[in-house]
């Protein structure tokens, strides 16, 4: 490993493996994070192992079932692509690890790796392009707590958003255009929900999204009867920010729009929550609220544009100091 300096790509993670007590595992390191789930712990903690790990583990499990590969679950299939090709891309500029924010590759092993390896340079990258604290800030809590506990000091570059990159819109808009004809169906933008109380804190994650979605409507030319924005994943009986997707699903049939092209744009990977709640439960739902064909347009994954922007984003941070 003869650079000094390394990047790091990092996102959510996913079970190392089919079995319940993995998925379990996974599920118990996400939802025990305070600042994923911020209510009183001890309120939250026994909630958690008492009902919703034994009730939802199964349910979650089944859900990876659907959408598992023969190279594992596909965030990681697609996370281990991205780093490859970032790093064919940076050369001998800097070294490419992949670290998740729970489950494997840790972020203790991978700065374990690093530090032995003399790296005194890290540019961080979380592919959430839209910041918010459950998703990126929460990483970077993360890196710093591991970073103590291996008493490793290297020089830190984060790089916390890119909602309204050019290369980010560009790429999007390559990847629609490439799945539809314009004006062909409606298109959905579905992100990830946030619970409403987390942006009356003053999250900036819904302000974000939106700015992205305007930025991408307006490269792809739609006007705005030709698309819509929604929020998708939520869970829990709290208000979560909206319009949610399976809403703006039932207002499209009742505006009698049968056909719908369904992108999520804050999912910088293809998931759980793209191929399984997008691609089987909502085209599902759709069909049953009178809709005719719900189509989903892939996450940008690891296309060349989608590397191509990941390298203009750490790019500045490579020179040497």
């Amino acid at each position: 490993m003869p650079a000094k300096t390394a990047v790091i790509l990092t996102n959510l993670g996913t079970p190392d493996t089919l079995e319940l007590s993995s998925v379990k595992r996974f599920l118990k390191e996400f939802l025990s994070d305070p600042l994923v789930v911020r209510l009183p712990r001890l309120f939250w903690l026994p909630l958690l192992y008492g009902v919703i790990l034994p009730l939802r583990s199964p349910k979650t499990l089944q859900a990876y079932s659907r959408v598992w590969g023969t190279d594992g679950s596909p965030l990681m299939a697609y996370a281990n692509k991205q780093r490859e090709a970032l790093q064919q891309k940076l050369l001998e500029h800097a070294h490419v690890e992949l670290a998740m924010r729970y489950g494997n590759p840790s972020f203790v092993s991978v700065l374990r790796l690093l530090r032995d390896a003399g790296v005194d340079k890290l540019v961080v990258l979380p592919l959430y392009p839209q910041y918010s604290v459950t998703t990126t800030a929460t990483s970077y809590k993360h890196l710093l707590n591991a970073m103590k506990e291996l008493d490793y000091a290297p020089k830190i570059e984060f790089i916390g958003y890119y909602p309204d990159h050019p290369a980010y819109i560009a790429a999007l808009a390559e990847s629609i255009r490439e799945h539809r004809q314009p004006g062909e169906r409606h298109l959905l933008m579905s992100f990830h929900g946030l619970p409403q109380a987390n942006v009356d804190r003053g999250d900036p994650y819904q302000r974000q999204c939106e700015q992205t979605a305007r930025l991408l409507a307006d490269s792809l030319a739609l006007k705005d009867s030709d698309w819509s924005i929604g929020y998708q994943s939520r869970f829990g009986k709290q208000t979560w920010i909206q319009p949610y997707t399976s809403d703006v699903l039932q207002q499209l049939v009742s505006r009698d729009i049968r056909t719908v092209d369904v992108v999520c744009p804050g999912f910088s990977a293809d998931c759980l929550e793209t191929l399984d709640e997008i691609k089987v439960e909502y085209r599902h739902e759709f069909i049953q609220l009178g809709g005719e064909e719900l189509d989903y347009i892939p996450a940008l994954n690891d296309r060349d544009a989608h590397i191509e922007m990941m390298r203009q984003l750490v790019d500045p941070y490579l020179s040497n100091g």
